[in-house]
């Protein structure tokens, strides 16, 4: 076979690496099914003396118009991460006449509509599957093997630092600070780990997954965003009790409130399929209206899971090359739907509080509680904090509005000391609903 496409990669950290390193292995596999031959040609690093394994054959530079202009290559896989330079080359070479394969999240999640509006403009493909969940694939079949469902819901476990984290957290009865210590040494986490742990990360990716689901765009500030910095081992352990296991969630549905997109800690149902994913694992549940609920589930990071996505649509825009045929599915954003704001959404909550251990406090919670329009479903104490008595309550579905007046109204009591915490439950009828 004597047809050649070549490639240029900007980058060649842990991902860019595993790219090489996906090609040099398969190749034999992946040109056949291609009708063309693969050649990683340019490679753009900042550091040119440093040896990186299976990239004899590559011509490494330090500068960007080496493969901006260099007419034969037909495809940039960027691979850089983060918003500057990554968006201006991706623009360039797009304006150059090449295809674009990225892994970018903060690019998709921020920029989308410039990208593909530029991919469009110039006839090109603009390509992201390993921008959501590493290795999974959840962008191609929400884009076209569920094409031909109404989207309901998309809820999921997109961070795969934060759910080690609660893993070990739930199974070792271990601290916060401690399993943040356990994965950065693991490398799950990073030195600074806030775009994790504060649920920007998994923020980015909903926005995403909600763009594609319905068809509507989801800019990022339109994410209520809230971390796992203030889960506790009591609230797992309480959890536990309860029947539930607490998950950084993911969660996008679309009703006659309107598009609802939030990223949060919640406690799940044990028996709901996502409480059994484990450790730096990834799962995304899709509800549509003809298919029903689907799961998809793999490894959400890592060099091969994530390089195995970026080849997948390296090959994908060769075989439109070798056809000569571009942009089969352009955005899908091309609804205009509102938004439910986050105080309209509804959910069950659990709420614990450290109170007087006095005769009469327990009224007093309930009748603040029912004075803004929240029923409990189960109120348990279980133990003391010193002088204090630690009280659990889990409420009956209610607007987020009505729960955080009932809070306010908690902390002006006398015999409220502290409220420790309040945590969505994610119900299993909220969520058959």
């Amino acid at each position: 076979m004597n047809n050649i496409i070549k490639v240029g990669l900007l980058g060649c950290g842990t991902v860019g690496t595993g790219v090489l390193k996906v090609l040099s292995q398969n190749m034999d596999e992946i040109t056949p099914r291609v009708g063309a031959k693969l050649v990683v040609s340019h490679v753009l690093v900042r550091n040119l003396d440093k040896k990186r394994e299976y990239a004899d054959a590559v011509k490494f530079t330090d500068n960007i118009n080496d493969i901006l202009e260099d007419p034969e290559i037909k495809i940039v896989i960027e691979l850089l991460g983060g918003l500057h330079p990554a968006r201006e080359y991706m623009i360039q070479a797009m304006q150059a006449g090449k295809n674009i394969v990225t892994a970018n999240k903060d690019v998709v999640a921020q920029f989308g509509k410039d990208m593909f509006d530029t991919a469009e403009a110039n006839n090109v493909d603009f390509m992201f599957e390993a921008s959501v969940a590493g290795g999974i694939p959840i962008i191609t079949p929400l884009k076209q093997c569920l094409t031909a469902n109404k989207i309901t819901e998309v809820i999921g476990i997109v961070n795969g630092t934060t759910n080690y984290m609660l893993t070990k957290m739930s199974e070792e009865n271990a601290s916060y600070d401690a399993v943040l210590k356990d994965a950065q040494e693991k490398g799950y986490a990073e030195a600074d780990p806030t775009a994790d742990v504060e649920g920007l990360d998994a923020a980015r990716k909903t926005a995403i997954l909600a763009s594609i689901a319905f068809n509507n765009r989801v800019s990022l500030n339109k994410v209520s965003t809230e971390g796992i910095t203030h889960i506790t081992p009591q609230d797992i352990a309480y959890a536990k009790e309860l029947g539930y296991t607490i998950k950084l969630l993911s969660i996008a549905r679309e009703d006659e409130k309107g598009i609802d997109v939030r990223v949060h800690p919640a406690l799940l149902p044990q028996n709901h399929p996502l409480a059994f994913v484990r450790n730096e694992f990834n799962a995304i549940f899709v509800r549509g209206n003809v298919v029903g609920d689907t799961m998809f589930y793999g490894k959400g990071a890592g060099q091969l899971p994530t390089a195995s996505a970026v080849v997948a649509d390296v090959i994908d825009v060769a075989r439109d090359i070798v056809k000569n045929r571009y942009g089969r599915i352009r955005c899908t954003c091309y609804e205009h739907k509102k938004f439910c704001p986050i105080e309209k959404t509804t959910s069950s909550y659990y709420v614990r509080l450290l109170v007087d251990d006095q005769p009469g406090v327990l009224g007093a919670i309930a009748m603040a509680f029912g004075e803004t329009g929240v029923s409990l479903s189960s109120v348990i104490q279980k133990r003391k904090v010193n002088k204090a008595a630690e009280i659990v309550a889990i409420t009956h579905k209610v607007e987020e509005a009505k729960i955080r007046k009932a809070e306010e109204l908690l902390n002006k009591l006398p015999a409220v000391d502290k409220i420790c915490n309040v945590i969505r439950v994610q119900d299993t009828d909220e969520q058959e609903g």
